[in-house]
């Protein structure tokens, strides 16, 4: 395997070390709060708008698990990472539309933003030639607004209802369904959020009961997620540092 440390500046190794110590010092520190066991939490490296260097630098330091939100940026990203020898486990976070399904199945191990069966089916397509199921998680719209994302809990909405949504992937032989993301409302305290996932959570594990994966809090407020149960956070500006502006 290629040195992973071998393209990036020392100062930004440094950075990304400094970085990954805090991160996980907060994670350890809320799950002691919460009486968990912090290796029930999955910190997902977000890297988007970051280079490949720095994915390959954290994979030095022992992070395994990278996200991204653009197919059109993670692909070739990821085709970069794994010609240098790293295979990290990728995470596609973002929303996305059914024609970059196809792509995306390409390097994603994990889809965490799967919120409507239309969606569901265009993955499931996708992945007839993978040899391994595609882990997927349904987005879940916490406020009920679906113009922002997600499916609706409590809703019997044939397209876009979280249970039909859930069906749709649990009964696709491509796809596995391992649990919900969320993303807190605009507008919304984290602690409220958080705690009105908690609640989807429990009514959805109980009709799922393997999907036990719980993708909620970012930078700012993971902290509070892994008080109502994630078990995966999405970090990027605590850990990488001020995202680039996107072009």
């Amino acid at each position: 395997m290629t040195d992973s440390t071998a393209t990036v500046r020392p100062d930004r190794h440094a950075e990304l070390a400094a970085g990954l110590a805090q991160v996980r010092s907060r994670v350890d520190d809320a799950c002691a709060q919460a009486g968990r066991d912090s290796a029930e939490v999955t910190m997902i490296a977000v890297t988007k708008t970051y280079p490949a260097s720095d994915v390959l630098a954290l994979a030095g330091l022992g992070v395994t698990d990278m996200g991204e939100n653009r197919d059109q940026e993670a692909a070739g990203k990821a085709a970069e990472v794994a010609a240098a020898g790293v295979r990290p486990r990728w995470h596609f976070i973002g929303q996305l539309q059914r024609n970059k399904a196809r792509s995306v199945v390409r390097y994603a191990d994990v889809v965490h933003s799967v919120d409507s069966v239309r969606l569901a089916r265009a993955l499931a397509t996708a992945t007839a030639d993978r040899q391994e199921p595609l882990d997927a998680l349904v987005q879940v719209s916490i406020d009920g607004d679906a113009a922002r994302g997600g499916a609706l809990p409590g809703s019997a909405d044939p397209a876009a209802g979280l249970e039909p949504v859930a069906e749709a992937v649990a009964d696709a032989p491509g796809l596995r369904l391992v649990g919900l993301m969320a993303v807190a409302p605009l507008g919304w305290e984290p602690e409220r959020a958080f705690a009105r996932l908690a609640e989807v959570a429990d009514a959805f594990r109980a009709v799922h009961p393997g999907a036990t994966a719980l993708s909620a809090g970012m930078s700012g407020d993971f902290d509070i997620a892994i008080r109502y149960g994630a078990t995966h956070v999405r970090v990027g500006s605590a850990l990488l540092g001020m995202r680039p502006t996107l072009r």
